[in-house]
């Protein structure tokens, strides 16, 4: 028995790290179906957003972000999402205002995503189940490589700017 619970776990593990978040369908946040394949070979950040959090303002980073490194193969991915504190209750059309108006976003945005309980996203239980945790706030970010793999999770405190950020995303691109 202990022997088949061993195995079981070390063949989720597997699972965990070989999933690939290319093959999971999204929507645009205008309501666009597409898959996270036309990212393939680019280094991405997808990062759970809210426009009325404590973080909200890492927006200006993440777009500061995007544009420094969008041309050498990088794209920052936002996903709005309800589910911490209720602090992103609009639509898509006013999330995408908010972002417009508020922090000039350029980047990819996507339509709200459930990241908690019965109704999470696919995304979500992708990139939870290879980091091996929860998300546990808005903000959270996970860094996936070229191949679509998750390389590292950064919790919400993290910034945009932060050197242990740069220097992963750095190491991506190479």
């Amino acid at each position: 028995m202990k022997h088949l619970l061993l195995s079981l776990l070390m063949t989720s593990i597997a699972l965990a790290a070989d999933s690939n978040v290319h093959d999971i369908a999204v929507k645009d946040i205008d309501g666009k179906d597409t898959r996270l394949k036309a990212y393939a070979g680019k280094v991405v950040l997808i990062v759970n957003v809210a426009s009325e959090c404590g973080y909200t303002p890492q927006y200006a980073g993440l777009q500061a972000l995007h544009d420094k490194l969008s041309g050498k193969g990088f794209a920052v991915l936002g996903f709005p999402c309800n589910d911490f504190g209720g602090q992103e209750p609009g639509s898509e059309a006013a999330i995408k205002a908010f972002c417009t108006e508020n922090y000039k976003v350029t980047f990819p945005m996507f339509a709200k995503v459930a990241i908690k309980g019965d109704a999470k996203h696919p995304l979500y239980a992708a990139l939870q189940s290879a980091a091996g945790a929860e998300v546990g706030w808005n903000f959270e970010k996970f860094l996936v490589g070229k191949d679509g793999k998750v390389l590292k999770r950064f919790g919400s405190d993290v910034e945009p700017e932060s050197p242990e950020l740069l220097a992963a995303i750095e190491a991506a691109l190479k």
